[in-house]
């Protein structure tokens, strides 16, 4: 039998980075004079083939993972692991591996990682630095070996770094670009683009400072044209020169500021355009050249902020009449590149920058540009308001009420941005989604203040409400005011879609706000309407407002709901939609489902009595089936108003009596039960006893006339019930559907004394009555109503009626039920 022990698999990593099974086999190890050392090798178990033969290197860092796994770096990139069956096998071969390099077996790495570089820095200390070849045309490609070779090793890159510092390289190798221009000399130049990427990739600032500074950073960006891969160069400082304008909309008067924008703008450019694409590997050795960037935005809008008399003069203008459209359109666009900048700051200097911008009247400057024709200019209007309110919605808040109290509600910010939502010229409405998502923040109350002397959400939710909400729901109402949809195109179907997802919003979060306005405006009437459009995310926008109400379960809108009969556009929608089976209709019967389960008492009765008929041959879901049954249920209990009271006051006395007390009662009927039967035979007395046995029977019989119960016909079922412990007696259940449907639980005239009578204590219509026709068997006949095996109100009205007929029914309770057991 082999030896499982030293069973292994051995695997090799691919270029995708996944493992490759190369085979199974088994493992041993042995001096190999070929390679003149303790080596590892694996026979293949199929045909006894070499399948692996390497040497245990001493310098090597081999490691062991979940017990039967070695893994370790054969080459630069080839990756080997061998997986053993048998967890003894792997701590024999390891055993080996750290006896070879004197490790203690118990490690599970051999060799730590960062040795090599510790033993190169410390060969680094003792040698001099990195010798680079003269700057010559004829030593490029020597050069650009060195300095590929180089970038692998982080030690090798410190000292490439530290020799292009110490012998100002940068800029003789930009002289010779010069050279190599002049004299079309494509290989050198093809040299100097892989020795000018390569110095990218050192990652350090020093060299940044040299090659991104005013006499250096264009011809930088000429070495970068000449890329070997393409059969022509890129034409890059044509752009830059030529076609990239440089624009002073408002005139900066400091050349460092204005020398760090050109700056700024070049190095971005670098890296949007010019460098290539980085792998994986040089996205980490390019952070610092991200950090040049950051950090140079960050100086931008710190010294522009600093400069008052810039910010006085560009908001100046921005708000002059005088001020042509083109000038305005420069201008703003301006300041939304100034905000985008701002999002590099950190959040304490950005708090200062948008205080600044507040300052000097950045919201008064953005009403004015929004009350503008032109698309482009009110487009950039947006996205700074977009940032505004993502900073800081309460300042917006605050300004909008502010204005409130001087100006009409139609040149109100707030308004405008409203207008701008409905008016959007996009067939797709880039820009209303955008609106939509800043109104949405701003009436939040998640991000609303409170304040010991005010309620920000108070304030500003009354004034929302009182001048803004009408502009937002004019195109709803507008296109409502028919059975159907007066405009159902795609386009407007998708603004009416962004406004009742905003009103939904609303009613989820604004409670008594939206309720008041929904009701006095007859708002979801008009909402209903839309279940009829041709779109059917349109309907759902719709079916969802009513849901998100119902959800609430709030008396006054079922109440509203009820008045209004808003249930008939959903049941028109659900029979147009017919045998479907698509959102529309789960969205529906979802609704219908919530307000069984949530047991909507009121909404219940007013679907059921209304509706019925039309739902009543839905079957492939229970839902409406189970509605009618608690509309049912809540029938039977309206029939006898003194239930719910009696119930509550019985259920508070049940469970609020002295423990001591129920004890007593338990035993007392027990005892009772023992001591009273004669013979087998239940014998019913005037007490508590008979009336909770009646009762029992009543639930039950009322149970199986639940499940029995069919139109016309009259039903029997046998079933047995245990009233003593020691007997099981026999019933006889009859139940007949004729007739009327509800119980006569009170009616003990002498005019309906007469056997067979709705009233008499033995008729059909008298719940609860036993007759004895055997010695082991009572016929208990019960008509219309429902019934219960457990604790069913019913039980809580039977004691009440009893109670009320007094002790002379109690006299006479067990004369009647006698004289019926002797008949």
């Amino acid at each position: 039998m082999a030896d499982t022990r030293r069973r292994v698999k051995v695997y090799t990593l691919n270029e995708d980075r996944q493992w490759d099974d190369r085979g199974t086999g088994h493992v041993s190890s042995s001096y190999v004079e070929r390679l003149k050392g303790i080596s590892l090798l694996v026979r293949a178990e199929s045909d006894g083939s070499l399948l692996l033969e390497s040497k245990i290197n001493p310098n090597t860092a081999y490691q062991k993972q979940q017990d039967t796994l070695i893994v370790w770096s054969e080459a630069e990139n080839y990756d080997l692991a061998l997986s053993f069956q048998e967890k003894a096998g792997c701590d024999e071969i390891w055993e080996k591996i750290c006896q070879v390099q004197g490790k203690d077996p118990s490690v599970d790495i051999t060799q730590d990682l960062v040795d090599e570089s510790e033993e190169e820095r410390f060969d680094d200390m003792s040698s001099p630095g990195l010798e680079l070849p003269p700057c010559e045309l004829s030593r490029l490609e020597e050069l650009a070996e060195l300095v590929a070779t180089s970038l692998p090793s982080p030690l090798r890159r410190e000292k490439l770094a530290l020799a292009l510092e110490n012998e100002g390289y940068i800029k003789k190798l930009l002289e010779l670009f010069h050279v190599c221009e002049d004299l079309e000399n494509m290989e050198g130049l093809h040299h100097l683009y892989e020795i000018i990427k390569g110095i990218f990739l050192l990652n350090r600032t020093a060299l940044f400072e040299v090659m991104f500074s005013e006499e250096c950073i264009m011809d930088v960006i000429g070495c970068l044209e000449y890329d070997p891969s393409l059969s022509l160069p890129r034409k890059h400082r044509e752009f830059l020169t030529k076609t990239a304008k440089f624009k002073e909309v408002i005139p900066i008067s400091d050349p460092e500021l204005k020398q760090k924008i050109h700056q700024t703008y070049r190095v971005q450019y670098i890296q949007d355009m010019v460098l290539p694409t980085p792998s994986v590997f040089e996205e980490n050795m390019l952070s610092t050249l991200h950090s040049f960037i950051f950090f140079n935005k960050v100086e931008i809008v710190g010294m522009l902020q600093e400069d008052e008399k810039f910010l006085t003069e560009l908001f100046a203008q921005l708000t002059d009449d005088a001020t042509d459209d083109d000038k305005r359109q420069e201008l703003v666009n301006f300041l939304k590149e100034f905000c985008a900048f701002s999002q590099t700051l950190q959040p304490q200097n950005r708090d200062s920058f948008f205080k600044t911008l507040s300052n000097m009247g950045i919201l008064p400057a953005l009403e004015v540009i929004l009350g503008m024709d032109d698309i482009q200019v009110r487009s950039a209007a947006t996205d700074i308001f977009s940032y505004l309110v993502e900073y800081n919605p309460s300042m917006v808040r605050e300004f909008v009420m502010q204005e409130a109290q001087q100006n009409d509600d139609d040149i109100l910010l707030i308004n405008l941005i409203i207008e701008h939502m409905i008016c959007d010229p996009d067939p797709e409405l880039g820009g209303a989604v955008q609106l939509m998502g800043l109104l949405r923040t701003l009436v939040d109350p998640e991000n609303m203040l409170a304040t010991a002397n005010k309620t920000e959400k108070t304030e500003f939710l009354s004034f929302f409400y009182k001048h803004c909400m009408h502009v937002l729901t004019a195109p709803l109402l507008a296109n409502t005011t028919e059975e159907k949809p007066s405009k159902d195109d795609f386009q407007t179907a998708q603004l009416l879609a962004l406004i009742l997802e905003l009103l939904t919003f609303c009613v989820e979060h604004h409670t008594y706000h939206i309720k008041n306005y929904i009701i006095n405006k007859d708002i979801l009437r008009r909402v209903l309407v839309l279940m009829g459009s041709k779109h059917a995310f349109v309907a759902l926008c719709a079916l969802r407002f009513m849901r998100k109400i119902i959800g609430l379960k709030d008396e006054f809108y079922n109440r509203y709901i009820m008045k209004a009969f808003l249930f008939e556009a959903v049941m028109k929608a659900f029979l147009n939609n017919g045998s479907r089976y698509n959102l529309l209709n789960s969205a529906i019967i979802e609704m219908f489902e919530f307000i069984r389960v949530e047991d909507i008492k009121s909404l219940t009765a007013h679907v059921i009595e209304n509706y019925w008929k039309a739902l009543e041959d839905v079957d492939y879901v229970q839902t409406f089936k189970g509605l009618k049954l608690r509309y049912e249920q809540q029938r039977e209990r309206q029939d006898n108003p003194k239930l719910d009271s009696m119930r509550s006051i019985l259920r508070n006395n049940r469970y609020r009596r002295d423990a001591r007390t129920l004890e007593e009662e338990e035993e007392m009927w027990f005892n009772t039960d023992e001591d009273e039967m004669e013979d087998g035979e239940p014998v019913l007395l005037p007490t508590d006893k008979s009336k909770n046995d009646d009762e029992i029977m009543d639930h039950f019989g009322k149970f199986m006339e639940r499940k029995k119960l069919k139109d016309g016909d009259e039903k029997e079922i046998l079933t047995k019930n245990t009233l003593t412990g020691r007997q099981s007696p026999s019933f006889k259940l009859s139940f007949s559907s004729s007739g009327s449907s509800k119980s006569s639980l009170t009616s003990h005239s002498a005019s309906s004394n007469a056997p067979g009578s709705p009233g008499s204590p033995g008729s059909p219509g008298s719940p609860g009555t036993i007759a004895k026709s055997t010695p082991h068997m009572a016929a208990i006949t019960t008509k219309g109503g429902l019934i219960g095996l457990v604790d069913y109100p019913d039980d809580d009205e039977e004691e009440e009626e009893e109670e009320e007929d007094g002790d002379e029914k109690e006299q006479s309770a067990p004369l009647t039920k006698k004289s019926r057991l002797g008949s």
